[in-house]
């Protein structure tokens, strides 16, 4: 009984333990694909020998009409051969291999738990998986009995380690299923039938050649391997590390006039790097109603570039991924821009191959490309399946020539065009702003342009990617920061500091170089020496508590981000290393240099750092110290570290703010420019006025004009209101009249006669205004309060006597009345 109101029929529902079928005709299946002629033309997934349950896949996900790539490739695959095919962006070759994967798997009845592994698709990138995968399940849902899974980071390592020993076809990324080889015991491949690679070009570079190889060596050598890209490779050692045996090349669009579809309309952009974040904003304002698709090189400028771009609002709705996010939250943002009419994704190259996006309008391109394999992928993600698509390239002047060349190469056809320029808007000066009221804004453009020039220097053609040939300041500037952040492999020292770092620490007492020592080693020694006192002594929590960083602010990594002195030339040098004492809790003070006093100074100068002079100590001892000289951040004098006292100064941020300067106050203009509360005129324009006297001259007669005419507003408004006050006065005592039964006098009209007295006197110019002005004055005045018997004058007449119209203009009449007040 199943609790139903209604007797229902019953299902034949057959078991889940998914073993082998007996209604399949795998002898006719396997006759018709043995006949099956390779060379011919095939224009429909009808024309093929499949079975029922690919076909009813096939028709309800709407798929019919065999592609280029899929009419070559499908037969020869359902026939056991070994494939490298290469078709362009959009052209279906997702199909051309799954429906192979299912047919061969299906003929052979790899079926259950029992019969293993049968086939495995690796995939570069999560989201390029999780999209096979979705194909996968579309057409095999309709009879198919394989158990099918996707192995890719950011999901539980257990539940995907129970799974395993049961599935069929395995869709994964390398790193992913390599861990899964080496660790888990049950996931057994040696069944495996047919191995593929999408993306193959990408997966056999060096990104993943360690982890394809590790994989290659569990995998049984007799299987079929299927090679699918944009790109292919035709390299002999990649080949032979897949042990391919006699590999047909399949190339549809090999003899064709362009590498892209011919739907796409490619254009470039001559910008210069500093100008590059003008353009993009510039772009996305002008084209709001379009799926733009933005490529960066790293994800770092991802981050800036989003959350910059969020505050300033640009009218329509961005969305940002790269590879450093959780995979909860990629997936989220690329089903929300797969859903979306009108929005901007800012990306990397995770989402440059595979991924389809439907009705991409625009793929712009901030960032130049390493070669022109990776553009002719970017540039796929639009004018997929014959539909038109716009793509756009930004290159620097220092580029543009190399990767041109790289392009025609390729065959790849691309137009200059350049922006107009009133359209093209600035954003340096918002960014700037920005950048200066959020700390955390600021941090992720140095860590943007660090990254972004970081991309530049490993880039393997030169003749494209000259690091000399960027203007790394403007760059800078373009993010906000105030001056370039240092980056340690443009350093002019690198190769010294790489010396320093790989030297010994102890070296032998006969070298000079060795034994004089620089005050990086000096510092190491002095830490560990720290260290070692330390671990002996007795750690409470107090220490433990004291020893704790704001990671935010005062991490060693933010710290390494500020440019200093110390990169003209001089040696960086901690606090912490200046004072082997206090080495673990000095980071506040980082990244400082050693400097001399100047001659002439106060303080004891020092010609050698490491000579030790006699100080007086507090408690009357002499001291044997090594004299120490470091620059505050802030303040103009150097601080001389000479005694006990002077390095327990350090620790106090109280007693270090009274030795730096005051910083002084800005305030921000319309336009977001700093300037000061009070600025001083430049002296030059200031004469070219005229004689400061005639300017001073001047400047009194404007400003008592002003005062003039203020003042002549101000009595037109106090008479306004004296005015209204009188009417109010007089109306109340009219009705104060009327109420109580008085007469007034009324002329035969019924007009007031009093009022009309008082507005011809008015008129002709009467002093009775002026009189009943001043009997309202008088009227208006308040009383003031009767002094109580302790605050009457005692020296009322010596008032009087002062006040009798005498008027005390300069101090010998004040010195001479004061006298003879006092007798």
């Amino acid at each position: 009984m199943t609790g139903r109101t209604r007797p229902t029929k019953p299902k034949n529902q057959q078991r889940t333990n998914k073993r082998k079928r007996d209604n399949v005709d795998v002898e006719a299946l396997e006759s018709a694909v043995s006949v099956l002629d390779s060379k011919a033309t095939y224009t429909s997934f009808a024309d093929l020998p499949l079975s029922d349950p690919t076909r009813e896949g096939l028709k309800s996900a709407h798929f019919s009409t065999l592609t280029d790539i899929q009419a070559k490739a499908v037969p020869l695959a359902l026939k056991g051969r070994d494939i490298l095919g290469a078709a362009k962006t959009g052209s279906g070759k997702t199909l051309a291999f799954l429906v192979p994967v299912l047919e061969n798997l299906y003929r052979s009845q790899c079926i259950g738990g029992d019969a293993g592994l049968g086939a495995m698709v690796i995939s570069p990138t999560r989201e390029l998986a999780i999209q096979i995968f979705e194909v996968l399940r579309t057409i095999g849902r309709k009879g198919h009995l394989f158990a099918a899974g996707l192995v890719i980071g950011g999901k539980s390592l257990r539940e995907e380690r129970d799974a395993l020993a049961r599935m069929n076809i395995v869709v994964c990324t390398p790193g992913r299923i390599l861990q899964h080889l080496s660790q888990t015991a049950a996931f057994n491949v040696d069944n495996m039938r047919m191995l593929v690679l999408d993306e193959a070009d990408r997966i056999l570079d060096m990104g993943f050649s360690r982890d394809l190889d590790a994989i290659i060596e569990y995998l049984p050598p007799d299987r079929q391997t299927l090679l699918f890209s944009a790109t292919q490779t035709k390299k002999v050692g990649d080949l032979a590390r897949l042990s391919l045996r006699d590999p047909e090349y399949i190339s549809v669009h090999e003899a064709a006039a362009s590498a892209t579809p011919q739907t796409l309309q490619q254009n470039y952009v001559l910008t210069p790097l500093p100008e590059k974040l003008d353009t993009l904003w510039s772009f996305i304002t002008s084209t709001k109603k379009s799926k733009i698709l933005v490529f960066l090189s790293s994800g770092k400028q991802v981050r800036f570039v989003y959350e910059a771009f969020r505050h300033m609002q640009p009218g329509i709705p961005l969305l940002h991924l790269h590879g450093r996010q959780k995979q909860t939250a990629r997936l989220d943002i690329t089903d929300r821009f797969r859903r979306a009419q009108h929005s901007c994704l800012f990306a990397t190259d995770v989402v440059a191959r595979g991924l389809d996006f439907p009705a991409v309008d625009w793929v712009v391109q901030v960032d130049c490309p390493e070669d022109a394999d990776t553009y002719i992928h970017r540039v796929g993600r639009t004018a997929r399946y014959e539909r038109e698509g716009r793509a756009v390239l930004f290159l620097d002047p220092s580029e543009e020539e190399g990767m041109l060349k790289r392009l025609e190469q390729k065959r790849v056809p691309i137009e200059r065009i350049s922006v107009r320029g009133k359209k093209q808007m600035s954003v340096k000066k918002q960014v700037q702003s920005m950048c200066f009221q959020d700390p955390q804004l600021k941090y992720l453009g140095q860590k943007a342009f660090a990254s972004h020039t970081r991309s530049l220097h490993v880039q393997k053609d030169r003749e494209v990617f000259d690091l000399q040939k960027y203007d790394l300041e403007g760059f800078a500037a373009s993010l906000g920061l105030p001056g370039a952040p240092r980056i340690k492999f443009m350093r002019a020292d690198a190769e010294e500091v790489k010396r320093r770092k790989n030297a010994p620490r102890m070296g032998p007492e006969g070298d000079e170089d060795e034994g004089e020592g620089s005050a990086e080693e000096e510092g190491e020694l002095d830490v560990e020496k720290a260290k070692a006192e330390k671990k002996n002594g007795v750690r409470t929590k107090y220490d433990r508590m004291f020893e704790r960083k704001n990671q935010d602010v005062f991490a060693e990594h933010y710290a390494k981000m500020v440019k200093n002195d110390a990169d003209e030339g001089g040696e960086d040098v901690d606090v912490g290393q200046l004072d082997g004492e206090q080495a673990v809790d000095e980071d506040l003070f980082d990244v400082k240099r050693r400097i001399p006093a100047a001659e002439g100074s106060l303080a004891p100068s020092f010609s050698d750092v490491d000579e030790e002079e006699e100080f007086l100590a507090p408690n009357g001892m002499t001291d044997t110290r090594t004299s120490r000289t470091v620059h505050l951040a802030g303040a103009k004098d150097p601080l001389i570290i000479d005694s006990k006292r002077r390095e327990k100064l350090l620790t106090s941020k109280k007693k270090l703010l009274k030795l730096k300067d005051k910083g002084s106050r800005l305030v921000f203009d319309d336009e977001g420019l700093p300037h000061q509360v009070y600025e001083m005129q430049d002296d030059e324009a200031f004469r070219a006025k005229g004689a400061a006297e005639d300017q001073r001259r001047k400047f009194v007669e404007a400003e008592a004009e002003r005062v003039r005419e203020q003042d002549g507003r101000d009595k037109a408004l106090a008479k306004e209101k004296k005015r209204e006050k009188r009417e109010k006065r007089k109306e109340r005592e009219r009705a104060a009249e009327g109420g109580e039964g008085e007469e007034t006098a009324v002329l035969a009209d019924g007009e007031d006669a009093m009022a009309n007295f008082l507005a011809d006197a008015r008129a002709g110019g009467s002093d009775v205004e002026d009189e009943a002005d001043v009997e309202m004055e008088e009227d208006e005045q308040p009383r003031k309060k009767q002094k109580k018997w302790f605050q009457k004058d005692l020296r009322k007449d010596d008032d009087e006597e002062i006040g009798e119209g005498r008027e005390i203009g300069t101090f010998d009449e004040l010195e001479a009345e004061a006298a003879r007040l006092l007798g």
